[in-house]
C-alpha cells in the first residue's frame, strides 16, 4: 500500500508526523509531499520538516490514499493549491481513500465530497463540513473518507488508517505495542 501526506506551510506537526509514523511503524510505504516547490516545509509551530518528494514531481497512479493534515494556515495553503485539489477530485470519483484531520476536512466540505458522509473535524469548522452529518468521534470512517479531530487523535487516525489500508489485527496489534489507551 501507498500513501501520500501533504505538507503546506503552516501544517500541524503532531497530526502529519504522527500519522505518518504510526502508517511506516504498520508497514505502509507513506511519502510526505510538499507542495511548496520546496523541500523545506516549517510546521504550525515552527518546526521545518524535510519531505519526501515535492508535488510536481510525485507519480500517484501507484497511491492508495491520500492525507491532509489540518494546522493553520496549513490547511488554507493545501485549499490554494490547484493540483491537489484537482487530485483529491479525483480520488474521489476513483472511490479511492482521502483521509483528513483537524481544519483540513473543510477542503472536502468545500469540494461537496462530504454530501450525505458522517464527518468529524476540529471544532469550529463544522459549518465548512457542507452536507456532512456532523460527529463528535475522534475518528470517523464514511465511505472512501476518513476525517479526524485534531492533534490529539492524530495517533488513532493512524492506526484507522493502517485498519483501513492493511488490516484491523496489525492496527490493533500497534495499538497495544504503543500502548495506545
Amino acid at each position: 500500500m501507498k500513501a501520500a501526506i501533504f505538507l503546506a506551510e503552516g501544517f500541524e506537526e503532531i497530526e502529519a508526523l504522527a500519522t505518518v509514523d504510526v502508517l511506516r511503524r504498520g508497514g505502509i510505504s507513506v511519502k510526505t509531499v510538499s507542495v511548496t516547490e520546496k523541500f523545506d516545509v516549517e510546521g504550525a509551530h515552527g518546526i521545518t520538516v524535510l519531505a519526501d518528494i515535492l508535488f510536481e514531481d510525485t507519480d500517484f497512479h501507484g497511491v492508495d490514499i491520500l492525507i491532509l493534515p489540518g494546522g493553520m494556515p496549513g490547511t488554507r495553503n493545501l485549499e490554494k493549491h490547484k493540483g491537489l485539489i484537482e487530485l483529491i477530485k479525483k480520488f474521489h470519483n476513483d472511490k479511492k481513500w482521502i483521509a483528513a484531520i483537524c481544519a483540513a476536512p473543510k477542503i472536502l466540505g468545500k469540494l461537496g465530497l462530504l454530501k450525505g458522509q458522517i464527518a468529524t473535524c476540529y471544532p469550529g469548522f463544522e459549518k465548512d463540513l457542507e452536507g456532512a452529518i456532523l460527529s463528535d468521534e475522534s475518528v470517523v470512517l464514511s465511505s472512501n473518507l476518513i476525517t479526524s479531530r485534531g492533534a490529539g487523535t492524530a495517533v488513532l487516525f493512524g492506526l484507522k488508517l493502517v485498519e483501513v489500508l492493511k488490516n484491523k489485527e496489525t492496527a490493533d496489534e500497534l495499538k497495544e505495542k504503543m500502548i495506545v489507551v
